[in-house]
């Protein structure tokens, strides 16, 4: 099993991409250039010394060698050993709803933003248990596999937004149905669906969808947030808020009822979430009822870091090495043996 230890540092292999695409365009522009000169062969002969692959291949040695650095700072790992401790834990699966209603602002600082510091202080209290998330509005993905690496989970939590699913509704089904096929295959350990929305389910077939998921052996959590008498959706494109194609102003109600309904079928429970933090004690007061099995835990990593610094060293060392034109040794050499 390999990991990284920082794998946050592993964003920066945008730099990477963005300076192949410069290069790219640098050497295009330059090609542009020297034809307004004159003929591209007939300005090959007049500069013999000038390199065509050269230059290419130190620019592809730096940039392996900058990958490499980079997989150096995210530190790898590989497990050599497992912990032979009796480490006992649940699995969750979090479903959290990313519709643009999540952005109504009844509980504080907006919906979603709660939902997703509800999720973060959960993560924060599991030492033995493993998570994944899944993101739904009209349509569901898992956002991470089901993983006991809480540094990842986080890091992918602080990025779910409502723009990054375009079909756009409240589909708890499709969530449920996701999730159902996101946990591990170990047996005796209790495994938890927990489904954060507002309860304004567009599609339908959440009951049914719940009830086969308790049949299967996972109860379904559902956590309404959100008021009841309805809230205004912020517009962050207009600065207002959104409405309807009439013009009148939308609005989002937790659908209380409903979410009771689905967690009834799932065999879970339903909480409502406020401003305070009840919620979350009583989530936790559920999940601790939940059989708990043992959890295979890797104690024992090895660094590989340093393998990836000596790669990287050589390279730019070979780098330094290779001129950008010809080698003017070789040509006095050349020249000598005619």
């Amino acid at each position: 099993m390999y990991r990284f230890e920082n794998p946050e540092y592993l964003w920066l292999m945008v730099v990477v991409g963005v300076l192949a695409i410069i290069r790219f365009v640098t050497y295009f522009n330059q090609k542009k250039r020297l034809r307004k000169f004159g003929d591209p062969d007939l300005l090959r002969h007049l500069m013999p010394d000038v390199s065509r692959w050269r230059p290419l291949v130190k620019f592809l040695m730096l940039e392996l060698a900058l990958t490499l650095l980079i997989v150096m700072a995210a530190r790898p790992q590989q497990a050599n050993g497992v912990s032979q401790e009796k480490r006992q834990g649940i699995e969750a699966i979090i479903a959290l709803d990313v519709s643009n209603s999540m952005r109504a602002q009844d509980v504080t600082p907006n919906r979603l933003d709660r939902a997703k510091m509800m999720v973060e202080n959960l993560v924060e209290d599991f030492t033995d248990s493993k998570v994944g998330l899944i993101v739904f509005a009209g349509d569901a993905f898992v956002q991470l596999p089901i993983t006991s690496d809480y540094v990842s989970a986080k890091m992918f939590l602080s990025s779910i937004d409502p723009s990054m699913i375009v079909n756009q509704g409240t589909d708890i089904a499709a969530a449920i149905n996701m999730a159902s096929h996101s946990f591990t295959q170990q047996e005796g350990v209790g495994k938890a669906i927990i489904v954060i929305t507002d309860g304004e389910d567009h599609e339908g077939g959440a009951m049914e969808a719940a009830k086969e998921a308790h049949e299967k052996g996972f109860n379904i959590y559902i956590l309404g947030i959100g008021s009841t008498k309805g809230e205004p959706i912020p517009d962050p494109q207009t600065g207002n808020f959104m409405t309807d194609n009439q013009g009148n102003m939308v609005m989002s109600k937790l659908n209380e009822d409903m979410c009771r309904e689905i967690a009834q079928a799932g065999g879970g429970a339903y909480i409502h979430v406020d401003n305070s933090s009840s919620a979350q004690r009583l989530l936790d007061e559920e999940l601790d009822k939940l059989e708990k099995g043992d959890t295979v835990i890797y104690s024992h990593y090895e660094e590989l870091f340093q393998y990836a610094g000596v790669l990287a060293m050589l390279l730019l060392i070979v780098e330094i090495c290779i001129m950008d034109c010809k080698n003017p040794l070789f040509k006095k050499i050349k020249l000598f043996k005619k």
